[in-house]
């Protein structure tokens, strides 16, 4: 028994050693997360309504000529006509923008969620119904039709010069409010090629996923055309296209490196980066400037027998200004995001100044990494 464990013993410290030394397995991920059909989309549908039963919340017609001549409109297709010169004073009512975005595939019949937005002064839409309003796509072609009551996240009350809201109530959806009228023709079961496009553009994730449809399909199903598009060998029934595409969203590859890169949000501060971002040896000095303003008021006033003095009141103004004193830090090489998030933290800076810091480390040829201001 003691021979068998002294036997053992030395293949345990080698397995241990070697699951050390081999690098942890990379992300495996979904042709699906990272690639979808071309030409499989949705396409975006807008369209003008009115709302009506607002409880005295509605458009003020005589700044919003428009909702009363709508209304008008309205009112003439349903057989009603007001008398010459007549003109509606409308509380009740409000002119508003529909937008929904229409599914592919979608077929007629199938109900669809839509946004009401005002577009005059409502003050809320809370308790409104949308009437029948024809929703347009980009070629002015009518595919949906959108109808129903109105739901509002938010709240609000005013009273004697008070108010107080809750949320935005310019704005609500109608779940399931239009019902679409038109399909939109697809290129999916057309041609003997279908073309998955990437979500981004890398030559080596294309790579990947032609080799991994190859594995997985058969060698010669699928062909990377450039870092964005690879194009597959469809079956030519066109029933057979579903189950095809079903297997090919679901094949497995190792997920490619990003390109390293820093966003940053300049009306924010906010700082992201990803975990390919390095960082070489540098140093930075970062120093602050402050100005101080402050006003002493300084009251002048007439003597005790002056005839038609007056008190005078002036201020007295003292603006001083302070540098605090630079430091030289020395940041080392940082090959990893964590190491770079602990460098960056060692400064001390605000986010608003590693602004600054980050594009003058990356100037300097220190950061290796994209830039980028949104």
């Amino acid at each position: 028994m003691n021979r068998l464990l002294s036997f053992l013993r030395p293949l345990a410290l080698a397995g241990a050693a070697l699951a050390v030394a081999l690098p942890a397995a990379a992300q495996a991920i979904r042709v699906k997360e990272i690639a979808a059909v071309q030409g499989v989309r949705s396409n975006q549908l807008t369209g003008y309504g009115l709302v009506v039963g607002l409880d005295g919340t509605g458009d003020q017609t005589t700044q919003m000529p428009y909702t009363a001549q709508s209304m008008n409109n309205y009112l003439q297709q349903m057989g009603l006509s007001l008398p010459p010169g007549a003109s509606m004073q409308l509380k009740n009512v409000a002119a508003v923008m529909v937008t929904a975005q229409l599914p592919a595939f979608a077929q007629p019949g199938q109900a669809i969620d839509v946004t009401v937005s005002s577009i005059g002064n409502a003050k809320s839409l809370r308790g409104g119904t949308l009437i029948t309003t024809p929703l347009r796509g980009a070629d002015g072609e009518i595919y949906a039709l959108a109808q129903g009551n109105l739901l509002v996240g938010g709240a609000g009350a005013s009273a004697g010069g008070s108010k107080v809201q809750i949320n935005h109530l310019s704005a609500g959806r109608v779940p399931g409010g239009a019902q679409v009228e038109r399909a939109v023709p697809t290129p999916f079961a057309l041609g003997e090629t279908i073309d998955l496009g990437l979500n981004s553009s890398d030559f080596q994730t294309a790579s990947r996923v032609t080799d991994a449809i190859n594995r997985a399909m058969g060698a010669g199903v699928a062909s990377a055309l450039d870092g964005r598009v690879v194009r597959l060998r469809a079956p030519a029934n066109p029933s057979e296209r579903v189950a095809f595409l079903a297997r090919v969203e679901e094949v497995r590859l190792d997920a490619a490196v990003p390109t390293a890169r820093v966003i940053i949000n300049s009306r924010t501060g906010s700082i992201v980066m990803n975990q390919a971002v390095t960082l070489g040896a540098c140093a930075v000095s970062h120093g602050n400037l402050s100005v101080s303003i402050s006003s002493t008021p300084v009251i002048s006033q007439p003597n005790p027998l002056s005839v038609g003095g007056q008190t005078v009141v002036s201020e007295k103004a003292n603006i001083q200004i302070s540098q605090d004193k630079g430091s030289l830090i020395q940041l080392d090489t940082a090959p990893q995001l964590g190491d770079v998030v602990r460098a960056l933290n060692t400064l001390g800076a605000t986010p608003q100044d590693l602004l600054a810091i980050l594009q003058a480390i990356k100037a300097s040829g220190a950061l290796n990494a994209e830039l980028e201001v949104i």
